[in-house]
């Protein structure tokens, strides 16, 4: 069984590079084989999710994501499931769950930017524009290398908590 999910991956992998839905199918085919024989294991069902995302098929990925969770999904994988909901709620304008989704990413694996980014996103499709702003703004400051930005970093980290305020 871990052979043939391993070579599930490796085929959802390859076809989501190449951009291949031929590829893709076929790797969902071999998840969804898998995910009927084992029911209950909580990495078949999360691969089968991200295969449902990859080939642009997001409704029906919701079901294996949320399982997936209700399974007991940990480590990367769990981190990788809540990014993949809470951005797929957040592309069919289901802001609320997106919200729910990312922030508890954000709370449980608070280094991911990727789930900051989401969720500031997110924040934005629902006015929350003072806390998307300072979390893009932040997420900016603390990765940028360009030299203009980092002159000003002290000052602009300030303002990014102080969007409102004016002196």
């Amino acid at each position: 069984m871990r052979d043939r999910l391993a070579e599930a991956i490796q085929l959802r992998e390859t076809g989501r590079a190449k951009q291949d839905q031929a590829i893709l199918e076929e790797a969902r085919t071999l998840l969804l084989e898998l995910v009927a024989a084992y029911p209950d294991d909580a990495e078949i069902t999360f691969q089968t999710a991200v295969v449902h995302d990859n080939l642009g098929l997001e409704r029906e990925s919701i079901p294996f994501y949320l399982r997936a969770l209700a399974q007991g999904l940990s480590g990367p994988d769990l981190e990788r499931c809540l990014l993949g909901l809470g951005s797929t709620y957040r592309g069919l304008g289901e802001y609320q769950q997106a919200e729910e989704t990312l922030r508890r990413g954000v709370r449980e694996f608070p280094h991911n930017r990727a789930l900051q980014t989401f969720l500031a996103m997110t924040l934005y499709n629902t006015q929350q524009y003072k806390e998307a702003m300072e979390l893009v703004l932040t997420n900016l400051l603390e990765t940028t290398s360009d030299e203009k930005l980092q002159y000003f970093k002290r000052g602009l980290l300030y303002y990014a908590l102080h969007l409102d305020e004016t002196w």
